[in-house]
């Protein structure tokens, strides 16, 4: 896999920049991720992406938006406040995991 810097951190990546070395990341990179996307991580971004993370771990695929509203309390609508646009694909991306299955 190709190997990008985001900020201090090189890391590696797919063709699309999602991340591919899941130890690779840190809280520090998610900012930086983040800043890319022009978003500024507060309380309940974080919320999002630990939730993200140790959802992976157990099930070995990223969650879909669904997941995330279930499995955190926050409101689908929210989560598009929280991630524009393309809240899925931008909450996996910032979490340093692969892209959901389904976003294009």
């Amino acid at each position: 896999m190709p190997v990008t810097t985001v900020g201090t951190h090189q890391v590696h990546v797919d063709p699309e920049g999602f991340l591919t070395e899941f130890y690779e990341w840190d809280d520090r990179l998610a900012a930086e991720l983040a800043a890319v996307l022009g978003i500024e991580l507060g309380e309940t971004h974080w919320q999002v992406l630990r939730f993200l993370r140790a959802d992976f771990q157990q099930r070995g695929e990223t969650a879909t938006l669904r997941q995330v509203a279930a499995g955190t309390g926050i409101a689908i609508k929210q989560l598009f406040a929280l991630f524009p646009t393309k809240p899925a694909k931008k909450m996996a991306y910032v979490a340093g995991l692969p892209k959901p299955h389904g976003c294009v």
